[in-house]
């Protein structure tokens, strides 16, 4: 089995979900996912984010308001297959997030509405699938309501639905009223079936420490999990030197995968922050193997 990071697209796309995870595993913490939003006007108006990130280093892409219902790609020509055709075009593994929304949630703020095909709904995890994603990711954006607890359920649900990846965790508090990462959160997203768990990076949810998530990392290993660290609270829009600090510290906690959000200028983060970001994980070499692999290869 290749790592991730030395793999063509060829084989990378050709990867089973347990060749994928093991693929990341043993590429031991150099892993970039750039998330980006699919119903936003590129960055480069005539070609895809998704493109713009894997020019940048990126290894795994991440489409967040993808509707899986009208599954819409701006910059990407009219096509009946939208997600098969950007892996196509990328070489690159492709998720799509879905949202876990607890219409119960005690809410700290107005809580936004998302479309059915936006939500972790039986309906959508399976057309999910049908579209051809490698990996679901579980997850809430700013307003959603979603909760661990609706979380740690709706995994279930893919695990029994969906044959890609699954991706668990709260990247900040999506608007509930609830401690956005803890162990025990954790421990339930694994025992319903979570493939990777997803935690705020250090620096970036306030109180959530360094000690904290390198006990996470532990026990998620333990059990056989990988972990994404995850910038989703804008913070991919700062300067380099904080972009390095954030790298540099989930590294040293033992995150799998270090994920960049998508808070920047049409729906993408700076590309020389996915850049600085693949750089300081894991160095120039394989940040330009990346980046000038072609995906004919």
């Amino acid at each position: 089995m290749k790592r991730l990071i030395s793999a063509d697209p060829s084989e990378i796309l050709g990867f089973t979900p347990a060749e994928l995870k093991q693929s990341i595993q043993a590429s031991e913490g150099r892993v970039v996912c750039a998330e980006n939003i699919t119903a936003l006007i590129p960055q480069i108006t005539d070609i895809t984010n998704a493109e713009i990130a894997a020019a940048f280093g990126a290894d795994l892409i991440l489409l967040n308001f993808l509707d899986v219902g009208n599954p819409h790609i701006h910059g990407l020509d009219a096509t009946e297959d939208p997600v098969r055709r950007l892996r196509e075009l990328v070489g690159r593994p492709v998720g799509i997030n879905l949202e876990p929304v607890d219409t119960a949630a005690a809410m700290l703020e107005e809580r936004q509405d998302v479309a059915p095909g936006r939500r972790a709904l039986r309906e959508s995890i399976v057309r999910a699938g049908e579209l051809g994603a490698d990996f679901l990711c579980l997850t809430g954006n700013p307003g959603s309501g979603v909760s661990n607890a609706q979380i740690a359920e709706t995994v279930r649900l893919c695990k029994e639905l969906f044959d890609g990846l699954v991706i668990a965790g709260k990247m900040h508090g999506a608007g509930v009223g609830e401690g956005v990462v803890d162990k025990q959160a954790v421990e339930e997203f694994l025992a319903a079936g979570a493939d990777i768990i997803l935690v705020p990076a250090v620096g970036t949810v306030p109180g959530f420490t360094m000690d904290e998530l390198t006990d996470i990392i532990r026990t998620v290993h333990d059990r056989g999990g990988l972990v994404m660290t995850t910038i989703g609270t804008s913070q991919e829009t700062s300067d380099p030197a904080t972009i390095r600090r954030i790298a540099h510290d989930n590294k040293i906690a033992g995150a799998d995968i270090h994920h960049i959000g998508d808070a920047g200028p049409g729906g993408l983060a700076d590309p020389m922050n996915i850049y600085t970001l693949s750089e300081t994980i894991r160095g120039r070499r394989h940040t330009i193997s990346r980046m000038a692999r072609s995906i004919r290869r």
